[in-house]
């Protein structure tokens, strides 16, 4: 049965596969070619005229180099180190916190129960 299932299995992954190719190479023949623009001609009496130069403008990975953050200083590390213990040492609190609280919330019901018990 084992056997079966397998095989059953292998086969559908087999079709699948075979036709999503089959359909992806269908997309790619259908696919409408590209023709090239043809350039525009100039009038026999025009005198070819000069485009003004566009301004210059920088690169998109001169830009990401100029925004990328700059070396922490020793004192940076160092603050950021302090603020990162900070943070774990005021998450740890307020688990201990939450933990305590439900503690607290637990024992609250437990008395309410006992207390509808008694009634």
């Amino acid at each position: 049965m084992n056997k079966l299932l397998t095989t059953v299995v292998a086969a559908l992954f087999a079709g699948i596969t075979l036709g999503a190719v089959a359909a992806d190479e269908m997309k790619k023949a259908d696919a409408p070619k590209a023709t090239p623009a043809t350039p525009a001609t100039p009038a026999k009496g025009d005198a070819a005229k000069a485009t003004p130069a566009t301004p210059a403008t920088p690169s998109p990975k001169a830009e990401a180099k100029t925004d990328a953050p700059k070396a922490m200083t020793k004192e940076e590390k160092k603050a950021a180190k302090a603020q990162k213990k900070a943070d774990a040492k005021a998450k740890a609190e307020a688990k201990a916190k939450a933990k305590a609280d439900a503690k607290a919330a637990k024992s609250d019901m437990k008395k309410d129960d006992k207390k509808a018990d008694k009634k």
